[in-house]
This record gives structure tokens, C-alpha cells and sequence, in this order.
């Protein structure tokens, strides 16, 4: 009988103890990546706003929340000038074309903002609460990937004037840019939430600075 033959008959009598179990395989790099992405979630960030964005005849369920600078800046201008309450749409109505010049032009404004003068927010997918919004103005509802997409394509950021509704009042109101996955809104996502930079269909960077027209 040889030595290893010896071995399993003692342990199959129960005279030598069982040998330590064998050291678990490493997860699959697909798995390491999602626990690590659990380290931060969207809930970790402050929502500061949800409706929906409009683009033409679409409509894309939105949630915002704060990435860094003043939230007073989106709560005081994300309204509805008409009424004074929280606006529950937010319609883009022009492209700002993601040329050198007008990014560097947006980062000037935003530098010269004071910390209270600006905010940026992270914008992910959400869900829409009030169903009459749909009906009200005959949109489609879509994913806000769809938006994403569309805005990668034309190579551009959205454009939407604040409050809506309200005047241009260079003292009194601001703008929002929607800006998709760019190397420049990766910047602030790199910064304060780097586990949405892998689903770059699914988020987009909103920079709002009061008083720029």
C-alpha cells in the first residue's frame, strides 16, 4: 500500500483529521467590479430635484443631485416663474455645441461664479410622479439614455434658461447646461462619483450658474 493509499484509509477511519479546506477563487472581474461600485451609491449624494427633461416630442424622467458648489443655486432657480414652486419640467431649448472655446467659456463662468453662484449635478435616471405631464403635453416617455445618446451624437450640451417661464433677468435667473459624457463633465464625476463613469449612457452632468445668460 502506498504512502498516499495510507493516508486516505486513516482518514476515511477517522484517524487523521480532514485537510483544510481549499482557499475560495477570487470573484470574477465582472463581480469585483459591482461590489466595488457598491462602496458609492446616488444615495450618497443630496437629490436637490425630479421631473422630467423635454426635448422636443420626448419627455426623460430625471433625478438631479448635488456633485459640489451651492445648493441654494439649484433650489432658488429650478422653479416655476408663474407660480414660485418647483418647476416639474425642464425643457431644453437650445445646444450649446461642445467646441474648445465655449467649454473654456462655461469654465471661466464657472470660476468667476462665487461659491455660492453655482451647482453641479449629477442627473441619473428617475422616475415620473405626476402622470399628467405625459398627457398634458403629448410627449413620449423615454429613458434618459435616449437623451444621452442624442446629445453625444450631435456633439453638443442642452441649453435650458431658468427659472422657467421667467424673464432674463441677468440677476434673477441662470442657466442650466446638460452635459452628456465628455472629458469635460468627467471631471466632476471623477471627482465626487466615479462608479457612474463606467454606465456612460445613463448619466449626464448638469452645470447651473446664476446670472449667465
Amino acid at each position: 500500500m502506498g504512502y498516499r493509499d495510507y493516508r486516505l484509509q486513516q482518514l476515511a477511519l477517522g484517524r487523521l483529521p480532514p485537510p483544510p479546506p481549499a482557499p475560495p477563487l477570487p470573484p470574477p472581474h465582472h463581480i469585483r467590479d459591482l461590489e466595488r461600485d457598491r462602496d458609492f451609491s446616488v444615495y450618497d449624494l443630496s437629490q436637490v430635484w425630479q421631473g422630467v427633461l423635454l426635448l422636443k416630442n420626448s419627455s426623460f424622467p430625471t433625478s438631479l443631485h448635488l456633485l459640489e458648489g451651492d445648493m441654494a443655486v439649484a433650489t432658488s432657480l429650478l422653479l416655476q416663474a408663474s407660480t414660485g414652486g418647483q418647476a416639474s419640467q425642464l425643457k431644453i431649448s437650445q445646444r450649446l455645441r461642445l467646441d474648445q472655446p465655449k467649454i473654456d467659456e462655461v469654465s471661466r463662468r464657472i470660476k468667476a461664479a462665487s461659491s455660492s453662484g453655482y451647482a453641479i449635478l449629477l442627473a441619473v435616471p428617475g422616475k415620473c410622479e405626476d402622470e399628467g405631464i405625459q398627457d398634458a403635453n403629448s410627449s413620449a416617455e423615454r429613458p434618459l439614455k435616449n437623451l444621452v445618446s442624442y446629445l453625444k451624437q450631435k456633439e453638443a450640451a442642452g441649453i435650458i434658461s431658468l427659472p422657467v417661464g421667467g424673464s432674463r433677468d441677468k440677476d434673477h435667473g441662470g442657466v442650466l447646461h446638460c452635459f452628456p459624457p465628455c472629458e469635460f463633465s468627467q471631471q466632476f464625476v471623477n471627482a465626487s462619483a466615479k462608479a457612474f463613469a463606467k454606465s456612460e449612457d445613463d448619466y449626464m452632468v448638469m452645470v447651473i450658474i446664476r446670472g449667465a445668460s
